[in-house]
């Protein structure tokens, strides 16, 4: 795959990623009658959003979800894949914290947050074989100058 096939899936995952931290906040905030991702009492967003993971160290925690897919969207328009990469592995942990809180600790599944794990992965999947990809033209350049 080309760098910038990989950059731009990352800035489309990226938005997807906004998408959904800006709808698990309005579901924390609003608090709608019948939310979308409230499916079954095992398929539920509800016990996350106003439960013990509603709040990360005294923050909504969609809104760190939202903040590191605004700065990974960041980092791919820039061009920056150091921070793209350290966001993406910090996501990565991050939703994998969550994900274990929520099946073990609570257990249910939140599909917005699963959908947001999925997402979180791909682009750290697509960072590393972005940052592999700057490498090898890197390395070719300077292979070629000599």
């Amino acid at each position: 795959m080309k760098r910038d096939v990989i950059r731009q899936s990352i800035i489309i995952l990226a938005l997807i990623g906004v998408a959904l931290a800006v709808y698990l906040l309005y579901e924390q905030w609003m608090r709608p009658l019948r939310p979308f991702c409230s499916l079954s009492s095992t398929i539920n967003c509800d016990p996350i959003i106003s439960g013990p993971l509603a709040h990360t160290f005294g923050i909504p925690t969609p809104l760190y979800g939202l903040v590191g897919y605004a700065v990974i969207l960041l980092a791919a328009l820039y061009r920056k894949t150091l921070p793209l990469i350290a966001t993406a592995a910090f996501g990565v942990l991050f939703c994998l914290w969550i994900g274990y809180r929520e099946l073990i600790g609570l257990g249910v599944v939140c599909p917005v947050c699963l959908a947001c794990q999925v997402d979180m992965l791909a682009v750290f999947i697509l960072s590393i074989a972005l940052k592999r990809r700057q490498s090898t033209v890197s390395f070719t350049s300077l292979k070629t100058m000599q």
